[in-house]
C-alpha cells in the first residue's frame, strides 16, 4: 500500500468513526453517507491528500462525496483534525471499534449503554452484562444481554489477529520497497501471511543480503512505517497502519531454507523434518545437511549442506516436489507429494469471469456499465450482476423486488449489446430461516445466473442450518451457494455446517459452492472447499464487488481456494463462457 493509498485509508477510517458517532447518536441519513464517502476514498486510486490541497471541489469529483464531507477532509489535512469529529468524540469516549467488535452490539446500541450505564470499554461492557445491569436498560431484555456476554469472547479473540485483505496489500509495499534496495537479493513475505490464511498475527519479511545492517537501516527508513519497535544488525520490527511488521536478514545461500522454515506451519515442519531424519539428513532454517557420517549434530550447520539456497533444493533433497505455500498446513499434503499426487492448483490468471456482482441498482456504487468496463479491463471473457432482491437480512431499502429485477433485464441487456465481454443477468436472492427463496419461481426460471445466500437467523444450530442450506441448494433454479455460512471475520460467526452433507447436496443437484472473496468473508474457507473438492462439488470464487475495484478481491477467493485443494478444472469460473453456460442450463 503505497503513502497515497494509505492517507485515503487512514482519512476513510476517520469518516467511518464519524458515521458510527452520529449513529450512535441515532441522527438519521447521515451515516449512510458518511460510509458510503468512506468506501469510495478507501477505494480510490489517486492520493486524496493531492486532491484536498486542490480544495474541496476536487475532493467532490469523488463519488458519493458531497460538500459537507469535502470540506472536514480538507480540513484533517490542514490541521490536523476534524473538529466535529473531536467534539462527537468528547460526547461519546467510547472506544467504539472495540464495542462493536461483539456480534449484537451496533453504534446505536453503543450509544444506548454510554447514557445509560456510561460504558466505554470491552472490559466494562463484560462486567455490566454479568452484573445484569444490561438487561435494565429500555430497549435492551435479558435475551440481549445474554448474547452479548456469550459474544464477548469471540470479540476479544478476533482483535488478535489482522484480516488477510488488510495485511496482505500491505506486505506486498513493503516487499516492493525493499526489493528495490541495491543490497536486496531477494525478498518474500513468510508465516501465516504466505500461506494466505484468512487471518494473521503480523506480517513477516525474509530477505537474503550480505548486508544486513544497510537493509534494516533501509527498512526502518520505510515511509510507510508509523513507528520502529526494534533495530538490530539483522532483525527489526516496524508498524505499519497499527500492524506490526518483522524483518529477518540471511545470507543468500540461507535464503531458501529460511523461506521454508519461517513460512511454516509448525505440523507441515516437523513432520518434514521427521521425514528427514529418517534418511540421516538434517533440516532447518539454515539449510538442509546430510548428517550421515556426523556424531554430535547439535551444530545447527553441522554435516554437509545438500541444499538451503532454494525452497526447491529443500524438498528435492526429500524426493519430494515443492509444495505450494497455501498446503502447508500437515493434512496429506506431505504423503500426496511422495505419491507423486499433489493438487494442480487453481491460478488466479484462471478466472475468466465474476458470477457475483453488484451495481447501483442495490447497494453497489457503481452502474452496470461501469462495473461491466471493469470486468472488461480485467481480461475477463464474461461478468454477471446479480443485486440483491429484497428478502430477510435485506434493510434500507437495498433489495430489488420482483418488478425492479424485470425492468433491471432490460438495463442489463441494453449495456450487453455494446459490451466487449458476455454479459449475464443474475440476481442475489435471499434464503430464509427454512431454506426459501425469495424470489418468485417464474422469475428466477428467466434468469441468468441465480445466487443464493443466507443473510439472516445465522444462529441456527448445525443440523438446523445444515437442512436449511440443502433446501436451498436443492431449488431447481439455485446456481450458486452465495457465502453458504454468512459469517463476517471477525464480526460474527455465521452459521455452523456439515460441510460434507452440503457438498453432497450441490453434486446431487448440480449447484457451485462460492467461495467468496471478499477478504471480510472468505466463505466458503478452505475446509469447505476441501470438504466441496473432495466430494466432487463444483466451486465459484466470486468477489461480491460492489465496485470496480473490489473485482481485484478475486485473489484472496483464489488463494482460499488453493488452501482447499481446488484445482482449475474444480471452478465454474474458470470455464469458457460455453462451459458455464453448460453447466447453468
Amino acid at each position: 500500500m503505497s503513502q497515497g493509498r494509505r492517507r485515503n485509508d487512514e482519512i476513510a477510517t476517520l469518516l467511518e468513526e464519524f458515521a458510527d458517532l452520529l449513529d450512535a447518536k441515532r441522527v438519521e441519513y447521515k451515516p449512510r453517507s458518511y460510509r458510503r464517502a468512506a468506501e469510495n476514498i478507501r477505494e480510490y486510486t489517486k492520493p486524496i491528500e493531492d486532491l484536498a490541497a486542490e480544495g474541496q471541489d476536487a475532493v467532490e469529483e469523488i463519488q458519493g462525496v458531497g460538500d459537507a464531507i469535502s470540506g472536514k477532509v480538507v480540513e484533517y489535512f490542514e490541521t490536523g483534525e476534524i473538529e466535529e469529529l473531536e467534539e462527537l468524540r468528547e460526547e461519546l469516549p467510547v472506544d467504539m471499534r472495540e464495542l462493536t467488535s461483539v456480534e449484537g452490539v451496533g453504534p446505536k446500541t453503543v450509544g444506548d449503554l454510554y447514557e445509560a450505564l456510561g460504558i466505554t470499554t470491552l472490559d466494562e461492557l463484560e462486567e455490566a452484562a454479568e452484573a445484569g445491569e444490561i438487561q435494565e436498560v429500555k430497549g435492551y431484555g435479558a435475551k440481549t444481554e445474554e448474547n452479548i456476554l456469550e459474544n464477548i469472547p469471540f470479540a476479544r479473540q478476533s482483535q488478535e489477529r489482522e484480516l488477510l485483505g488488510d495485511a496482505r496489500p500491505l506486505a506486498d509495499s513493503v516487499l516492493d520497497y525493499l526489493r528495490s534496495v541495491d543490497s536486496v537479493e531477494r525478498a518474500d513475505v513468510a508465516g501465516s501471511i504466505r500461506r494466505w490464511k484468512e487471518t494473521i498475527g503480523d506480517v513477516d519479511v525474509l530477505v537474503a543480503s550480505e548486508a544486513g545492517e544497510s537493509v534494516v537501516d533501509a527498512f526502518t527508513e520505510w515511509p510507510d512505517a508509523d513507528s520502529t519497535i526494534e533495530a538490530g544488525t539483522s532483525k527489526a520490527s516496524v508498524r505499519a497502519a497499527g500492524i506490526r511488521i518483522d524483518l529477518r536478514v540471511v545470507v543468500p545461500e540461507e535464503f531458501g531454507a529460511a523461506l521454508q522454515y519461517f513460512t511454516g506451519s509448525k505440523e507441515h515442519n516437523v513432520h518434514l523434518r521427521n521425514v528427514a531424519i529418517a534418511r540421516d539428513l538434517k533440516m532447518n532454517e539454515y539449510g538442509i545437511f546430510d548428517v550421515s557420517d556426523v556424531e554430535d549434530t547439535s551444530d545447527q550447520r553441522a554435516g554437509t549442506r545438500v541444499g538451503g539456497q532454494t525452497e526447491e533444493e529443500m524438498y528435492a533433497a526429500l524426493d519430494l516436489p515443492s509444495i505450494p505455500p497455501e498446503l502447508r498446513e500437515d493434512t496429506g499434503e506431505i504423503e500426496a507429494a511422495e505419491a507423486g499426487e499433489l493438487p494442480d492448483l487453481l491460478i488466479v490468471d484462471d478466472i475468466r469471469g465474476d458470477l457475483h456482482t453488484h451495481t447501483d441498482w442495490s447497494d453497489g456504487d457503481n452502474t452496470i456499465a461501469e462495473m461491466v468496463a471493469g470486468a472488461a479491463e480485467r481480461g475477463y471473457d464474461y461478468h454477471v450482476v446479480s443485486d440483491h432482491a429484497t428478502g430477510p437480512g435485506m434493510v434500507g431499502g437495498v433489495g430489488l423486488d420482483d418488478d425492479e429485477l424485470r425492468e433491471q433485464m432490460d438495463a442489463v441487456a441494453a449495456v450487453a449489446e455494446d459490451a466487449s465481454i458476455e454479459v449475464l443477468h443474475g440476481v442475489e436472492a435471499n434464503i430464509d430461516a427454512e431454506g426459501d427463496i425469495s424470489v418468485d419461481d417464474d422469475l428466477l426460471a428467466e434468469l441468468d445466473v441465480v445466487v443464493a445466500s443466507p443473510h439472516s437467523a445465522l444462529g441456527q444450530d448445525r443440523a438446523e442450518a445444515t437442512e436449511r442450506i440443502v433446501r436451498a441448494i436443492e431449488h431447481p433454479s439455485v446456481d450458486i451457494l452465495g457465502h453458504p455460512t454468512g459469517r463476517l471475520i471477525h464480526t460474527r460467526p455465521g452459521l455452523e455446517l456439515d460441510y460434507e452433507r452440503i457438498a453432497e447436496a450441490a453434486v446431487e443437484h448440480e449447484t457451485a459452492l462460492e467461495v467468496n472473496a471478499n477478504p471480510h468473508r472468505l466463505d466458503l474457507n478452505d475446509a469447505g472447499v476441501r470438504a466441496a473438492v473432495e466430494a466432487g462439488a463444483t466451486i465459484a470464487v466470486d468477489t461480491d464487488a460492489h465496485t470496480p475495484e473490489t473485482l481485484d478481491f478475486v485473489r484472496y477467493g483464489v488463494h482460499t481456494a488453493r488452501r482447499g485443494w481446488a484445482e482449475t478444472s474444480d471452478v465454474l469460473n474458470a470455464r469458457d463462457v460455453d462451459g458455464l453456460r453448460e453447466f447453468l442450463h
